[in-house]
């Protein structure tokens, strides 16, 4: 299958469209490298069913409710009742759960409660084994939020997110501070791995491995990884691999040090993968761990630009705008390779970031270095998906604005995301003695908010355009206008009327929008035949303006100053417009466009000879969303 001819979208319903990706290269892999990946992919899969449970605790029930009925009616499957179920069971299906993937409100079924009792007694289920799941699903009050990270409320008791088991916010925060060892030069991420549970009037947590909870779907990831170290590419990979075994077995936070340790320093392999319990974005008070998988390999062109930024990094952390105190003396160990995503599972399934920079550890990061990544084959999607679809001409102040992104747009985009998780997330230190959790449940914004500063700053440094990364001086104003009006504008579309900006990388963006255009006349504000746009009168000051708020936000992360990070997200992150909100909505509204996508997984086939040894791997393109997921459900299930 060509490039060209390969169809990149497929199917759209609620606020939701599904996108294709393709392995671009697989072609020239190895057969051991193909091996590797189907092993790996294998492991990624059977960890969907931890991610569905940690996003909430009747998400598993629920999920399987709907699937019985679904496969099992065979009545009028055109009507509208049953048409809004299957809806309702594809959105439970995209978000893991029936929680929105991104702005973590509850989603109501637009069917009746009487409606899903009768299917369930057509289908022969006996109702009152599903007694306690209809108010959790058509009861608003009722676990509203999976992530609730308004001010001034108990951030554990109104989030029904499944980490915490019978306690409050003030109990889990002094559980951990008693729990720490603050003079442990390498700290471990406590909590990551564990749901904290009050029994009996005692605290304590069950840990998430092998022989406790979520041990059997560990097992069946152990299981393949064993089979992936078989067919490692390297003697280092497979100790690493060794290691996230070891980790998945004991739930050792110890052995997870050692693993990041071996993985992030691992540099010769093609192939990569990432496994476990990693982001805490999930968690209103970044503690806790979602698990994830993503299986991947070196896009080996495209990672000559990403090795040029690795190999300056030095350089780009001696010029920040930043105050020395908070600056590495020396980077080390900072890798970046653009990916192509081979397999995509949990909490990056079918939902997934654009790039990624691991590990998460500041100290690990200080001594050993980071990888990044910028997953080509997902952003090539997106990019092909979006073509001609009418928003830049909605919501872009004039036509050469818009040639201007059209002619660097793309390349713009691809390479802030580089700047980003490569420099941004690398860069800067903690003052010694500084908490990496200092800035609880404002930590994730905060954090987001200095990687996106880091990379809009140096976008427009002329030191890019003699690396050979931007065409010319004029390109990142392109990057500065679409991350402005994203910020200020258009990123509405993802709220729903009425309620505030809750998910971090949502606040970040806002943030950092909402403090430039208040603290400058850079940016404007316009309206024109009632429909309001931006336009940057001086884009050198709106760069002084990124450096000075880069510098802050540094300043912020590195002391651990809990009161300015609440400050800024308050009062710049977290409010909508209502007037302004209801605009954009209408307007966008009109391109009937989709605000979300995701992606269908590939499917691997290997191909074995004679003595049953794999010697490729074929990939299917063509497996329907619906089809995927009953089939997900029914091969890679085993904690309901």
């Amino acid at each position: 299958m060509q490039t060209e001819d390969f169809n990149y979208s497929d199917e759209r319903f609620a606020d939701l469209q599904l996108l294709r990706y393709r392995l671009n290269g697989f072609e020239s892999l190895t057969p051991q490298q193909k091996e590797l990946v189907y092993y790996l992919s294998e492991a990624t899969l059977w960890g969907r069913d931890i991610t569905f449970d940690q996003f909430g605790k009747y998400n598993l029930r629920i999920r399987k409710m709907l699937e019985v009925v679904f496969t099992r009616f065979h009545g009028d499957r055109e009507s509208i009742d049953f048409k809004a179920l299957e809806v309702y069971l594809k959105r439970v299906w995209f978000s893991n759960g029936i929680y929105h993937h991104y702005g973590c409100e509850k989603f109501m079924p637009e069917f009746t409660e009487s409606y899903l009792r009768k299917m369930l007694e057509t289908v022969g289920e006996n109702v009152g084994d599903y007694e306690e799941l209809f108010s959790v699903m058509f009861d608003p009050e009722v676990l509203p939020k999976r992530v609730n990270k308004a001010d001034g409320v108990d951030l554990v008791e109104t989030s029904a997110c499944n980490f915490y088991d019978g306690v409050n916010q003030q109990e889990v925060e002094d559980y951990y501070a008693s729990t720490k060892d603050t003079l442990d030069p390498e700290p471990l991420s406590y909590g990551l791995n564990s749901t904290l549970v009050k029994r009996d009037g005692r605290i304590e947590e069950d840990k998430w491995y092998a022989e406790g909870k979520y041990g059997a779907a560990i097992s069946h990831i152990v299981y393949w990884l064993r089979k992936a170290m078989d067919v490692a590419e390297n003697d280092d990979q497979r100790t690493y691999i060794a290691t996230l075994i070891r980790y998945y077995e004991t739930g050792d936070l110890r052995l997870f040090n050692l693993y990041c340790i071996q993985w992030v320093t691992e540099h010769r392999s093609r192939v990569d993968f990432v496994n476990g319990f990693i982001e805490v974005y999930g968690d209103p008070l970044g503690l806790k761990g979602s698990w994830e998988g993503i299986v991947e390999y070196k896009d080996l062109e495209a990672t000559k630009r990403t090795q040029t930024i690795s190999d300056n990094a030095q350089w780009f952390e001696d010029h920040s705008p930043v105050d020395p105190r908070f600056r590495k003396p020396k980077v080390k160990g900072v890798t970046a390779n653009v990916i192509c995503a081979a397999m995509l599972g949990g909490d990056e399934y079918p939902s997934t970031a654009i790039g990624i920079n691991l590990p998460n550890a500041d100290w690990i990061r200080a001594e050993h270095g980071s990888k990044s990544v910028t997953i080509g084959n997902l952003t090539d999607a997106y990019n092909k998906a979006a073509r001609g679809n009418g928003f830049r001409e909605e919501f872009v102040v004039d036509a050469d604005t818009i040639a201007l992104i059209n002619k660097y747009g793309d390349v713009c985009d691809d390479l802030h995301t580089d700047l980003h998780e490569c420099l941004g997330h690398g860069s800067g230190q903690l003052l010694p003695g500084v908490d990496p959790d200092a800035l609880k449940n404002y930590g994730n914004t905060i954090e987001e908010a200095r990687a996106d500063l880091f990379g809009l700053y140096y976008i427009a440094d002329e030191k890019l355009v003699q690396l050979g990364l931007t065409p010319d001086v004029e390109a990142y104003k392109s990057q500065y206008y679409t991350y402005m009006m994203n910020g200020l504008l258009t990123q509405l579309t993802r709220i729903k009327p009425g309620h505030q900006i809750e998910e971090a990388h949502m606040r970040n963006r806002a943030l950092i929008a909402h403090w430039c255009f208040e603290h400058g006349d850079a940016i404007e504000m316009l309206k024109r035949d009632e429909k309001t746009y931006i336009r940057i009168n001086d884009y050198q000051q709106l760069r002084r303006l990124i450096a000075e708020l880069l510098a802050e936000i540094q300043r912020i992360k590195s002391e651990g100053d809990f009161e300015a990070a609440r400050e800024l997200v308050e009062r710049y992150a977290v409010k909508v417009d209502a007037d302004l909100h209801q605009e954009i909505l209408e307007r966008y509204g009109k391109l009937n466009l989709a605000p979300y996508k995701g992606f269908i997984n590939p499917v691997m086939k290997p191909v074995e000879n004679s003595d049953g040894k794999i010697v490729d791997v074929e990939l299917d393109y063509t497996e329907g969303y619906t089809e995927q997921m009953l089939r997900y459900s029914r091969d890679y299930s085993v904690l309901i």
